[in-house]
């Protein structure tokens, strides 16, 4: 059970990091006209054609969008994700007038994509979410199978090619490269990554974290028997290797359901073996 002082600082840093979000956008995406995929992506082609307000409108798609990952995904939306989801709207109302905004494409993309990932880093962290078309994937995921991260580039792909024609193909292809520069920011400040990870779990509990591993990120792990040096007890060693969304997803179920059990990441760069290399089960198409 988390302590209240640890609730209020994670609310703190999600107003933090959703704060970061805001004014990342208001500084360098839209002055730029970098519709890097998302809600923010949607108001700033809507700005550009219509000159509708970002703030007002990504409040307004945000409300049936927050409903609707509400009443479908339940208990997975959380307080965490309404303060998310309205303040960053709220930061780029306050901000709207800053004038010292970076029109240049280029620099818009590297420093907006920078900056949004270390807000929406700060917000994950802290295991909350700025709602948006993070939350549309995620009801996609669930009715149609798909993963992750195919159900977000679905839907972010939906947004690139509407800033293909209202933009052009240059200004495009800067948002796509402001969408991957902040992926990476995001990763380095969740777990500062390679791109897989090699987790080691030592604990009491070896059927609870089966469960966690096979049903919620459904990867294998090995066990190996060991004793504690300084206690002398049995315990068992899980060794089980991840991408890093699955880590990530991993990290946040073990501090929550195993507080108790001792957990190591470390970066792996090349792997080789079933579910990296080869396909994840045996008559899989890839």
């Amino acid at each position: 059970m988390k302590s209240h002082k640890k609730i209020i600082i994670e609310y703190i840093q999600i107003i933090f990091g959703a704060s970061l979000v805001g004014l990342g956008y208001n500084l360098f995406l839209l002055p730029a006209k970098i519709a890097a995929g998302g809600i923010s992506g949607i108001s700033t082609l809507l700005f550009e054609v219509y000159e509708f307000s970002p703030a007002l409108l990504q409040f307004a798609v945000n409300i049936p969008i927050f409903i609707v990952g509400w009443l479908t995904l339940g208990r997975d939306f959380s307080g965490k994700t309404l303060v998310g989801t309205f303040w960053v709207p709220l930061v780029i109302f306050l901000s709207a007038d800053i004038s010292f905004g970076v029109t240049d494409h280029f620099i818009g993309a590297v420093y907006g994509g920078i900056v949004l990932g270390i807000g929406l880093g700060i917000v994950y962290l802290a295991g909350g979410s700025t709602g948006g078309t993070a939350a549309l994937a995620q009801v996609l995921k669930k009715f149609t199978g798909l993963s992750s991260g195919y159900s977000q580039l679905a839907v972010d792909g939906a947004v690139e090619i509407a800033s293909l024609i209202v933009f052009n193909l240059e200004i495009t292809l800067y948002a796509l490269m402001s969408i991957y520069i902040s992926s990476k920011v995001i990763d380095r400040i969740q777990l500062r990554t390679a791109s897989s990870q090699l987790i080691l779990i030592i604990t009491k509990e070896e059927e609870r974290i089966r469960k966690l591993i096979h049903e919620h990120i459904d990867r294998g792990y090995t066990k190996i028997e060991s004793v504690g040096g300084y206690s002398g007890e049995e315990r068992s060693m899980i060794l089980s290797v991840t991408g890093n969304k699955e880590a990530i997803q991993l990290k946040k179920w073990l501090k929550e359901e195993e507080p108790n059990s001792f957990v190591v990441f470390i970066n792996a760069s090349d792997i080789l073996g079933r579910g990296f290399t080869i396909e994840k089960y045996h008559g899989q198409n890839l």
